[in-house]
């Protein structure tokens, strides 16, 4: 018996979650959940981002799908190549800094898979 847990921001569930192998879609996904996290705190936004964290959103996601690692990319925090612009950076430092450890609560299993990529060589 399977046990189907629904996750209400990626909307997906952790069986789907846990068999998706694609490592950009991963970090990519995290990365969603982390901008979430801090634009509804900080921003007051309930659905929609606000204006210039869609911004970082879309730069992130750019800046994953032209990884030169690929698929074996390691996590950002431990990529010798740093592909952000200088301000873009700082603020997803910001959201990371605020959104990492309320992660394991909002989603466990999301955060989980991070720090297990932040492992692989």
């Amino acid at each position: 018996m399977f046990i189907l847990i629904y996750d209400e921001i990626t909307q997906k569930g952790v069986i789907e979650m846990l068999s998706d192998n694609n490592r950009i879609n991963r970090e990519k996904k995290t990365i969603e959940n982390m901008i979430k996290l801090y634009c509804k705190k900080n921003h007051k936004s309930n659905k929609y981002l606000c204006k210039e964290y869609a911004e970082l959103l879309n730069y992130s996601n750019k800046r994953l799908d032209s990884c030169r690692f690929g698929e074996n990319k390691p996590t950002c925090g431990k990529c010798k190549i740093h592909c952000y612009k200088k301000e873009m950076r700082d603020r997803m430092k910001s959201v990371m800094r605020y959104a990492g450890p309320k992660m394991l609560i909002s989603h466990p299993i999301v955060a989980i898979q991070h720090y297990i990529d932040g492992f692989r060589k």
